[in-house]
């Protein structure tokens, strides 16, 4: 990664946190019950999605025992290393259910709100960082500018799930991050055994199978 990628990992950054800000005060709060994700609601979606911003308020700062992690497609190589269909796969899928759903509550009686809270504090703390800030994450050990992109990533792939299970506009300030998003997964999917399948459906020369993520 050169130092010319670093003004666009943060914009990227901040055109997903306003994305997401603007689709959750769009909501109204008469939906936070109704299905949205899977077994999420729609409440339970935005607190998954919150963990994008509160992970950097908690890891930001902190020296890891993990082993180094070399960027944001090896970070997602981390994560989802267990096999789909494995036990440890699904015990990992219940983890993260588990925790968008406490994220959920925690938002209290006005989601909105807390979000926008959430993203000013985040919002700061970003900006008062320097790109090498030590970041322990739960895989390793990363700096800042290799931690923002899977943020910008996570937030941008769940709002557009939070506006496809509302039937709400995608905001246009996301632009940036979807494209920067676009891009991060075709790295992931490039180092997978399977990446001229991608290569191929992406060039309209086939489909890919049933079920198939990058992450």
């Amino acid at each position: 990664m050169s130092d010319d990628d670093l003004p666009a990992i943060r914009s990227s950054f901040r055109s997903a946190r306003d994305g997401f800000v603007e689709l959750v005060d769009a909501l109204p709060r008469t939906r936070l019950d109704e299905p949205a994700l899977g077994q999420w609601c729609v409440r339970d979606l935005v607190g998954h999605a919150s963990r994008a911003l509160s992970t950097i308020e908690e890891y930001c700062g902190r020296e890891g025992d993990g082993p180094p992690v070399e960027g944001p497609a090896a970070y997602f190589a981390s994560v989802g290393a267990a096999p789909s269909g494995s036990d440890a796969r699904r015990r990992r899928d219940e983890s993260i259910a588990q925790r968008g759903r406490a994220a959920g509550a925690v938002l209290g009686d006005d989601p909105a709100a807390a979000i926008r809270a959430l993203a000013a504090r985040v919002g700061a703390l970003v900006d008062a960082s320097g790109d090498d800030t030590p970041v322990a994450t739960a895989v390793g050990q990363m700096t800042l500018r290799g931690y923002l992109p899977t943020r910008t990533f996570e937030l941008v792939v769940h709002s557009l799930d939070l506006a496809g299970a509302c039937g709400l506009a995608v905001p246009e300030v996301l632009g940036p991050a979807i494209i920067a998003s676009t891009v991060l997964a075709g790295e992931i999917a490039s180092r997978r055994r399977d990446a001229a399948t991608a290569l191929l459906a992406l060039c309209g020369r086939g489909a890919l199978p049933e079920g198939y993520s990058v992450v």
